[in-house]
């Protein structure tokens, strides 16, 4: 074998090796990014947590991905519109808002619903227990969906005397990390108040037309109406 000809093998061979590595570490991430029957750890308790929270689920969350495990999950996709395999792939994930970290750096850093929504939520209930930041949320997105309100979380939000943190600058203060988790979860359909369009403190409202509207529930400081 010529000198030419060993050093064209060798490249060759590096090339191969480097595909191989690529290819190893594109099969791990995908394998990572997936959970099913058999999978344990954290994000098996967390898949758990949300599907308790939601009702979804009702055994022990103890990070082990089981048979019940795999029946909530085949139960959230077939709600909304995923393949009903039981397994938690990246569409699941999404649904379920559990964030890689690309995607919750850009939600951090954009300017998208998810990004509007939490900034609200944090400046509205910055505070409040998660069920009542949560619930913020929904209401944004009970506006957005009701023919009285502008039908974008943005027109929502920015509508004039809509949101008090938009007059009194809290809405450019630090976001909460929890706000994120919170928007996420209002955009995947959870909505504690039960449809409210309205909340409001009891200790600092002064409208008297608030105190009107019919109360659904009361989540921390906050009164829920319609």
């Amino acid at each position: 074998m010529s000198h030419r000809q060993m050093r064209r093998g060798i490249v060759s061979l590096s090339l191969a090796l480097a595909l191989l590595f690529v290819t190893a570490a594109a099969f791990q991430t995908a394998a990572a990014a997936t959970y099913r029957q058999g999978s344990s750890g954290e994000a098996v308790v967390t898949i758990q947590t949300k599907l308790r929270r939601w009702g979804y689920y009702d055994g022990a969350v103890d990070g082990v991905y089981g048979s019940q495990t795999a029946a909530a999950v085949r139960l959230f996709q077939q709600k909304n519109d995923l393949t009903a395999d039981g397994i938690c792939g990246p569409a699941t994930l999404r649904a379920l808002g559990m964030m890689d970290e690309a995607d919750a750096s850009s939600a951090q850093t954009g300017s998208g619903d998810l990004a509007l929504l939490a900034r609200v939520i944090s400046a509205e209930a910055r505070g409040e227990p998660y069920n009542g930041q949560v619930a913020v949320g929904a209401v944004i997105l009970n506006r957005v969906a009701h023919p009285s309100f502008p039908n974008t979380v943005a027109g929502v939000v920015y509508e004039p005397g809509a949101f008090s943190c938009m007059d009194d600058g809290q809405i450019d203060q630090p976001v909460a990390d929890s706000a994120y988790q919170a928007a996420q979860d209002a955009l995947n359909g959870v909505d504690p108040t039960g449809g409210a369009i309205y909340y409001f403190n009891p200790d600092t409202a002064t409208s008297a037309w608030i105190w009107s509207r019919p109360l659904l529930t009361v989540i921390g400081s906050h009164r829920f109406c319609s």
